[in-house]
């Protein structure tokens, strides 16, 4: 199957869905022992996402991921007494052998675009969890570990390798597939595992992997162990992970009951999440709805109130729209960012989180926003953010805004009683990091003394259009003659432009002074992966990756460009 027959296949099927469940669950199996839960990667050879390809060794594809993505989530919230999670595999002597390559040979650009970003996305989370949430993850490669496979143990606090003499891991990529790692590995040798360059050279380059005592003298893993006390290192260890954790061991979870959501030919509609899409104007309007009614300030109504809390109801749907519009809606490039409600309900919700932030409920729904939010940056599409008379663009809201490529605001200078307003919180001051570990508000500045001043000293004050446009908090304020037109202009100008120009234009201006292991991962390596996988010496009839298995050899194109 060529990459256009896959790629048609692909828009023809059904929509990628990313709501799944434990008990849905075909590739992981999960269970718990105290503090450590195991992960366990048992991956059903037919199981995979799309037809066309087994998924052998404990390869993986999206619907792989996808239920990886929905355990760590689990275990955030609905375990909070776990605080080691042990990633191994349920196969003898093989721990996973990486993104199933005959699934990337047949797939079409933007399908292994996508799944490299949502792959990355969930190895992020890990990290994410890990720093800010005190979970804590150990990879126990109980066999050979290639490719994605590594990645996955690289994204991890801690990597043990079994020492039976023939286990590896290995990122052969390069030499196998003529691509690169596509979900970090490169980055986190060097950035997190502080490989020295030459030997990291020499081990992308290397099909068989490193093994044993050399692996752990590369900083390649942090222990190797012999099969017969690898089981009992394990559980040792994964328990003086957890006594570094402050998670709390006798608190109750919180169930993540399955998302209202309704999907129609108009597009995706939950509780505070509405996607409206417009096919013939290749535009969705992402419309987030401000709390209904009066917001919980007690912790005690915070928790009883669970996966309905308001703050975490909303990052879970916008999530998922972001994830279901992303992946099956190609064409849809711009998304228009609204906001309507009370605003004094979204600043009291951001009362209560700050009010309770050490609680390790609050702190996990601030993290689903931080990582939901993360994630919409990344996402390759244009962002304008509109604000009118019925937006509530305040605290935790203004985020959505300060994502934004482009944010106007209707200024009603003649009705001043009906003008919309935008209102900042302390949140807006660093609660909610980009990737690059900034506020939105720092970014915007470029870290400026003044104008953050300025910003910070206008928190909880009412800003109509020409304060908001003064303080630097929106692109144009614009009357009422002129908004429709305006907008209008600025929607089609945007539709007329190249999508591949776009996505390389937003990603450079949108994260710009200062690097990240994180904005590296997501900019300068996707980036080359991104081009790579357009090159005839990857993806032609010849190519690497497409020849793969076939005993032929590939053909490269020997020049450097």
């Amino acid at each position: 199957m060529d990459a256009q027959v896959a790629g048609s296949a692909e828009a023809a099927a059904q929509p990628v869905d990313y709501e799944t469940h434990p008990g849905r669950y075909r590739h992981y199996r999960l269970s718990f022992d105290g503090p450590v839960a195991t992960l366990a990667l048992d991956v059903d050879e037919d199981g995979g996402i799309r037809p066309g390809y087994k998924l052998k060794l404990n390869s993986y594809d999206l619907g792989v991921d996808i239920e990886l993505s929905d355990a760590i989530q689990r275990l955030r919230f609905e375990h909070p007494e776990v605080r080691t999670v042990v990633l191994t595999s349920a196969r003898e002597r093989v721990f996973c052998s990486g993104a199933n390559i005959f699934m990337l040979g047949s797939s079409s650009h933007a399908w292994k675009v996508n799944f490299c970003r949502f792959t990355n996305e969930t190895r992020n989370g890990l990290e994410d969890s890990s720093r800010h949430s005190g979970l804590k993850f150990l990879a126990a490669c109980n066999g050979t570990t290639a490719g994605g496979g590594y990645e996955l143990a690289l994204a991890c606090d801690e990597i043990v390798l079994v020492d039976d003499g023939s286990s590896a891991v290995s990122l052969p990529e390069v030499p196998l597939l003529g691509v690169l790692p596509g979900t970090g590995g490169l980055t986190r040798l060097t950035d997190k595992r502080r490989v020295r360059h030459d030997l990291a050279d020499i081990f992308c380059t290397t099909t068989e992997g490193i093994r044993g005592q050399r692996a752990k003298d590369w900083r390649l893993v942090d222990d190797v162990v012999r099969p017969k006390e690898f089981a009992a290192w394990v559980r040792t260890r994964a328990l003086e992970l957890a006594e570094s954790s402050d998670r709390p061991g006798g608190a109750s979870g919180v169930t993540l009951t399955p998302l209202a959501r309704s999907i129609d030919g108009s597009g995706y509609h939950y509780t505070y999440v509405d996607a409206a899409i417009d096919p013939a104007a290749r535009k969705a309007t992402l419309t987030v709805r401000a709390p209904l009614d009066d917001v919980a300030q007690d912790i005690d109504a915070i928790v009883a109130a669970g996966a309905a809390w308001w703050p975490l109801q909303m990052a879970r749907e916008l999530d998922d729209a972001i994830l279901m519009l992303r992946t099956n809606h190609l064409d849809v490039g711009t998304w228009i960012l609204a906001t309507e409600g009370d605003p004094k309900r979204v600043l009291a919700t951001d009362a209560a989180l700050d009010a309770h932030a050490a609680h390790w409920f609050v702190r996990e729904t601030a993290g689903l926003l931080r990582r939901t939010l993360a994630r919409l940056e990344v996402s390759s599409r244009t962002l304008f953010a509109l604000i009118t008379p019925r937006s509530a663009f305040a605290g935790t809201l203004f985020e959505l805004a300060l994502a934004a490529d482009r944010c106007y605001m209707l200024d009603l200078p003649g009705d001043p009683g009906s003008a919309p307003v935008v209102s900042l919180s302390a949140r807006n001051f660093g609660a909610y990091p980009r990737v690059d570990e900034r506020s939105r508000l720092d970014a915007r500045f470029s870290g400026e003394a003044a104008p953050l001043a300025k910003a910070r000293a206008a928190i909880g004050t009412r800003l109509a259009a020409r304060d908001a446009e003064a303080l630097g908090l929106v692109t144009a304020a614009l009357d009422d003659i002129d908004w429709d037109d305006e907008i209008r202009i600025a929607l089609e100008e945007r539709a007329s432009l190249s999508p591949d120009a776009l996505t390389g234009m937003e990603a450079n201006l949108r994260f710009g002074a200062g690097e990240t292991m994180t904005t590296r991962i997501f900019g300068r390596l996707s980036a080359w992966q991104n081009w790579i996988f357009t090159r005839p010496n990857a993806v032609g009839d010849a190519g690497a990756l497409k020849v793969f298995g076939t005993g032929r050899k590939a053909n490269f194109n020997r020049e450097r460009a």
